[in-house]
């Protein structure tokens, strides 16, 4: 029998939401561990789940007696030891471009803010809800701003991030798609990001991976 997968995940955390992507895109069957981001403090500060990932982030992959972080490593991970359908592209440019679109996101969007950074803002610098609304839609804003004109000056053009189907680019951006419309933040200047995303989510693995579709799900 082979190795199990588990996931520790929380339904709303776009990092985890990428990890889910990947999996069902995979067709892989993974187990479904709620870590609550919130709840009790969060869950993911106690000893138990620190002594399984030392950053007490998600997601966290368990794959045997392998444990696995940082979401787009786990990706690069399931598509090298299950390499159908692949998530990089074939040729060393286009895998390029992808890894390069994923970072944008995971590297320079994303960790300006994800849930602790936003917690830090209010609680140790005492930035009300207005402030901490400027903090998201600037930096969240800059960054899709890249991401278009990325997209919209690739050589060869497909309905996906990088050609005719689904990468780690895809699964990076669609849940930082989200995020951007939980704070409100308007997409209407990123039509090449909208039609992707519509592109992504027609597909039944983005679809099984959306929060709302989570066994935690608020």
């Amino acid at each position: 029998m082979a190795d199990a997968l588990v996931l520790h995940t929380y339904w709303r955390s776009s990092a985890a939401y990428r990890v889910r992507i990947a999996l069902h895109l995979k067709g892989l069957a993974f187990e479904s561990v709620p870590v609550h981001l919130v709840q009790d403090g969060g869950q993911q500060r106690t000893p138990a789940f620190a002594a399984r990932n030392p950053q007490r982030l998600v997601p966290t992959l368990q794959h045997g007696d392998a444990v696995l972080t940082q979401s787009l490593a786990i990706i690069e991970y399931l598509d090298e030891v299950w390499p159908q359908p692949p998530l990089l592209p074939s040729t060393p440019l286009d895998r390029q471009r992808a890894r390069a679109l994923a970072q944008l996101v995971a590297c320079d969007i994303h960790p300006l803010g994800n849930l602790r950074v936003l917690q830090f803002l209010e609680h140790t610098w005492s930035l009300d809800a207005a402030q901490r609304g400027q903090w998201i839609e600037r930096w969240i804003g800059d960054g899709l701003a890249a991401f278009e004109a990325l997209l919209t000056r690739a050589p060869h053009r497909g309905d996906f991030c990088v050609g005719d189907a689904p990468t780690i680019a895809d699964c990076a951006l669609v849940p930082q798609l989200y995020n951007a419309r939980r704070f409100g933040i308007s997409l209407e200047a990123f039509p090449r990001i909208r039609a992707v995303e519509a592109a992504c989510l027609a597909l039944p693995a983005f679809d099984a991976a959306r929060p709302e579709a989570q066994p935690d799900a608020a």
